[in-house]
Formats: C-alpha cells, sequence, structure tokens
C-alpha cells in the first residue's frame, strides 16, 4: 500500500467556518456515476451552500441563473438527485443527505462498491461539473 503524505503542509485544508464540504463516497460508491453533469453542477451547489445539518434553501430562477439551466432542467437535475437519495426537498428547502445509512434500493445501473484503492479519474469527474457550468 502506497503511504501518503501532503504536498503542501504550508496549504493543508480545513472545514472552513462556513461548514461545507463533500463525502469522497459519492465518488468511492459511484452516485456520481448516475448522474448528469446538472445534477452534479446542483449537488456541488447545494454542497457548497449548506449550513452543518446539509440544509439549504435557493429558489428555482436564483439556481436556474446561478448554474444557467432551464426550470426543466433543474427539475430534471432535482428528481435525479431525490432518486439516488442524495437529497430531500420540500419547496423550498434542500437537504444534503448523508451517506451513512445504504438507500433502499440502489439506483438500477450502480456499479459495485469501490474500494479506497480504486482509481478514480477525477477530471472525468471536474469535466462533468465544468460542463454543466459552461
Amino acid at each position: 500500500r502506497m503511504h501518503k503524505r501532503p504536498l503542501s503542509l504550508a496549504r493543508l485544508r480545513t472545514v472552513p467556518h462556513q461548514f461545507s464540504w463533500v463525502d469522497q463516497r459519492l465518488v468511492r460508491e459511484r452516485y456520481i456515476d448516475q448522474l448528469s453533469p446538472e445534477a452534479c453542477a446542483l449537488y456541488l451547489f447545494l454542497v457548497t451552500v449548506a449550513d452543518a445539518q446539509g440544509l439549504s434553501f435557493y429558489s428555482d430562477a436564483s439556481l436556474c441563473a446561478r448554474l444557467s439551466m432551464t426550470p426543466a432542467m433543474l427539475d430534471q437535475a432535482r428528481q435525479a438527485l431525490i432518486a439516488c437519495t442524495l437529497v430531500a426537498y420540500q419547496h423550498p428547502l434542500y437537504q444534503i443527505l448523508g451517506l451513512d445509512a445504504a438507500p433502499s434500493e440502489a439506483p438500477k445501473s450502480a456499479s459495485p462498491v469501490a474500494t479506497d484503492d480504486d482509481p478514480v479519474d477525477i477530471k472525468v469527474v471536474f469535466a462533468r461539473i465544468w460542463e454543466a457550468l459552461s
């Protein structure tokens, strides 16, 4: 097993005062493989603006403007996140759901769970997000 160490001790990441983070299991457990670029962008935005309980509320108009989506695209992205049990939504409130409990039903085309040692092509992940934001 490869020994990992920080490349820059001066720039170690810490949880910021305005709490925000992305759970690595989003990639390792292949949730992200089930999502469109628009759903990835919406999830990233919601995770970024959510409070410590995962709660946030932005109007559809604000989300469409910020993410360059039509209302139909936003609705599709939101439904995909709900279907993958990544978010709960009750107008106007979003809640980012924890990945601790396994969803009652895995997405139909889910791949087997990856291990920590499986390679992840982070370029593909960011390309999906960039494509959705472009």
